[in-house]
């Protein structure tokens, strides 16, 4: 039980632990995105502005702004050289590179986005998602500015650069915000709470299955006992008082559980002491007591019938250790008044022993040191002429 409970105190503060280093290291920032194109089907210029980006975890909180760039040949920008370098958006003003999440890391993509020259890189998250996007990791690229947006929001303005409209954007950094749960932290919690959870209810439901396995026992031996009273209170006597009858000639004789006097006709129930009582009154009172009213005396354990106490005890009962004892004696010696244990914890008390006769009282003679010239006999004065 004691290690079961541990295991579960374990495992609870692990999971407050890990709960609040998740708290405390991923409070993440968002990025203000906007964008800025010729719209042909309108003959408008057209700008879009929202707060819809996502900084990652090594991104520098910076502002960007530059020409929105695709990969060449792979949207993931995850080949060796997706940028040409002859590409006259890369060499002669800012830009930055929109890249679709997958087939590689983001640090692979933001590597190749950087060694380019890029101002920041804008990765949209995969199909199906919508507009939710991520809390990048990417340790090992912390001089580029690089953030995540929806999916749909970046096939928009992917396809717009497709279709040869120059598309320009501008990053700004927005508000701090936290904690973000990543999804394997969500896992690894929701697998702790259960394994918590779970060992405290296979616990609570060992020690409740114990406590009534114990009462259960009890209740058997309890019931047990009582029925092993009820057959030795049957043997008792029992017997009905007549008319003259000692107990019926007067009313100081009466039942000590009721306080009634006897009358003729009342069924007694005679004890193993002696003593007799209404046999209505004696019997419940004995199931429950066990003892004579009067004289205290074990009624059940004289028929037979021990207690759980005594079972225990005369089942475990180890002899009393060896204990030292010291004699103690007073006057002169000779008047041995008691031995004392040194150890009483034992023993409740010390015993006294027998004295021996105590010799007839003599008068102590006590010489007088003021006086050392002859001494007078009793009765006679010494008087000085």
């Amino acid at each position: 039980l004691m290690a079961l409970l541990s295991l579960c105190l374990l495992m609870s503060l692990l999971l407050c632990a890990v709960l609040f280093l998740t708290v405390a290291a991923t409070i993440f920032w968002t990025a203000y995105v906007g964008i800025h194109f010729y719209n042909s089907s309108t003959n408008h210029t057209e700008t879009r502005f929202c707060e819809c980006g996502v900084y990652g975890r090594s991104s520098p909180l910076e502002s960007a702004a530059g020409m929105v760039v695709l990969p060449a040949s792979d949207p993931q920008g995850c080949s060796l050289d997706p940028y040409p370098s002859n590409d006259n958006a890369i060499t002669q003003v800012p830009w930055i590179a929109l890249v679709k999440r997958g087939n590689c890391t983001f640090s692979e993509k933001i590597k190749a986005a950087g060694a380019k020259g890029a101002a920041a890189v804008v990765v949209y998250n995969l199909d199906g998602t919508g507009n939710s996007s991520d809390y990048m990791t990417h340790s090992d690229t912390t001089g580029t500015v690089a953030i995540m947006i929806g999916n749909l929001q970046g096939v928009e303005i992917a396809n717009i650069v497709r279709s040869g409209v120059a598309v320009s954007m501008v990053i700004e950094v927005g508000k701090a915000h936290g904690p973000w749960m990543d999804t394997y932290w969500l896992y690894f919690l929701s697998i702790a709470f259960f394994i918590v959870t779970g060992a405290s209810i296979v616990y609570f439901g060992f020690v409740s299955a114990h406590r009534l396995h114990s009462l259960r026992v009890i209740r058997l031996a309890d019931r047990r006992l009582r029925n092993e009273a009820k057959k030795a209170i049957g043997r008792l006597e029992v017997r009905t008082l007549k008319r003259g009858d000692e107990e019926t000639k007067s009313d100081s004789h009466t039942c000590a559980v009721c306080i009634e006097s006897y009358r003729p006709g009342d069924a007694v129930t005679v004890l193993t002491c002696g003593h007799l009582f209404h046999k209505a009154c004696i019997e419940p009172w004995l199931l429950d007591k066990r003892t004579c009213p009067m004289c205290k005396a074990d009624i059940l354990k004289a028929l037979g019938v021990e207690g759980p106490e005594e079972e225990e005890s005369s089942s475990s009962s180890v002899p009393p250790p060896d204990v030292p004892i010291v004699t103690v004696s007073g006057g002169s010696g000779r008047e041995l008044l008691y031995e004392v244990p040194l150890n009483n914890k034992h023993l409740p008390a010390p015993t006294l022993t027998p004295q021996p006769p105590i010799e007839a009282w003599q008068p102590h003679h006590y010489d007088n040191m003021a006086f050392e010239g002859e001494t007078h006999p009793p009765g006679n004065v010494a008087t000085r002429g």
